[in-house]
């Protein structure tokens, strides 16, 4: 019995052993899940040292058997994957079709694939072309635009250094030049005007100035804006600043209000305001002669010739004169408080008056000048401008006067 005990524990131990081997197994068992197995049987792994009592030789040395090499891991795999690997599976003959068949198709689709290459090549170069015609065209018309926004600014720059200046009585080419500074011939090319062309009252003429500079030199005044002083005022006519101050009594570092008038000291304007003082004073001179009694010698010596004539008296309305009342017969514009005279033809032809010739009437204080012309049918005959005065033309009637010039 205790023989059978033995023997059976010797086995579990055993058995324990080779269960304890890292799970590996025998070859000769692979199970499902094994990847690794021993090629040596188990029994052979490793023999035990048998131990006997003391002071007896052992009769077995421990032997260890060497442990094999390991060996690549082996893999399980499924017949389908090694169907799918190694087994070549072919298509059947009866749905292939015939080698020819086979080839042809292949030519065709070969063929059709270049000429699509080179459908595809030609429409990208169509595309290039068109593009580059495309920006082309846009290139061009951004140059037209800039060139034509360019232009309408020059225009508009040369509108604002331009305007227009109207004719009124008196006027004539070379006088509008001259209040402007300018040539006449550069006058006649601007309106492009022949030599002997005519201007008439109204009509306007292109000026290089802006308009804001053609009128205030047309009315000799300049309305004071923001900003402007002295010097600013007389750099915008060429003039000089002093002048300027001078001729409007003001100290050259005065302060001017806005919308105040400046007197401009143009050339024209002074050579009108000196002709003016100097008849002012002529006419002071010879009433004050008058009063001492001594005007019938100074009235005598003013000119070289004198000649009686009849003189009535007339005035700016429509039934004295024609449809214009203040434009005279050499389109001289007149205004009340002017002393001028209308004198009959025959002053002119025969004793060489004209327009713009100054007389002296009998009786009557200051220089007249000669400014319009009588009806065909008067001699010897002058008419005196009484302004807008209808009751003054009437009670001077008709007067046998003295004429010298």
């Amino acid at each position: 019995m205790h023989k059978k005990y033995s023997a059976f524990f010797f086995v579990a131990a055993l058995s324990m052993t080779f269960l304890s081997a890292e799970s590996i197994v025998d070859c000769r068992v692979i199970t499902g899940g094994t990847t690794e197995c021993n090629p040596y049987s188990s029994r052979l792994i490793k023999a035990k040292e048998v131990v006997y009592d003391i002071d007896k030789r052992k009769l077995i040395v421990t032997k260890t058997l060497p442990v094999p090499g390991k060996k690549p891991k082996m893999k399980v795999v499924s017949v389908a994957d090694m169907i799918e690997k190694y087994v070549k599976v072919e298509d059947s003959m009866r749905y292939r079709g015939s080698h020819d068949i086979v080839i042809k198709t292949t030519e065709k689709k070969e063929k059709l694939t270049r000429e699509e290459e080179l459908k595809r090549q030609r429409q990208k170069v169509i595309e290039k072309i068109e593009a580059l015609k495309k920006a082309q065209e846009e290139k061009q018309l951004e140059e037209l635009r800039l060139a034509e926004e360019k232009r309408k600014k020059a225009e508009e720059e040369k509108k604002k250094n331009q305007g227009y200046y109207t004719i009124v009585k008196g006027d004539t080419l070379s006088t509008i030049a001259a209040k402007y500074g300018m040539k006449t011939k550069d006058l006649r090319a601007l309106n492009q005007l022949d030599k002997d062309a005519k201007i008439r009252i109204g009509k306007k003429l292109l000026i290089p100035f802006s308009q804001e500079i053609i009128d205030a030199i047309a009315s000799g005044e300049y309305k004071v804006q923001s900003d402007d002083t002295l010097i600013s005022i007389a750099r915008k006519f060429n003039l000089s600043p002093k002048e300027v101050a001078k001729f409007n009594d003001l100290k050259s570092t005065a302060v001017l209000r806005v919308g105040k008038t400046i007197q401009l000291p143009l050339p024209y304007r002074i050579k009108a305001l000196k002709a003016k003082k100097k008849a002012e004073a002529a006419e002071k001179k010879l009433a004050k002669a008058l009063k001492k009694g001594k005007g019938s010698k100074l009235i005598r010596g003013f000119g070289k010739h004198k000649l009686r004539v009849t003189a009535t008296a007339y005035s700016s309305h429509r039934g004295q004169t024609d449809k214009t009342p203040f434009l005279a017969a050499w389109n001289n514009r007149i205004r009340p408080g002017m002393k001028i005279i209308a004198v009959s033809r025959d002053l002119l032809t025969k004793y060489g008056l004209r327009n713009g010739s100054k007389v002296r009437i009998g009786g009557l204080p200051g220089i007249y000048r000669v400014r319009d012309k009588m009806n065909k049918r008067y001699r010897k005959r002058i008419d005196i401008y009484m302004g807008v005065n209808r009751r003054k033309a009437l009670r001077w009637g008709r007067r046998s006067v003295i004429l010298y010039w």
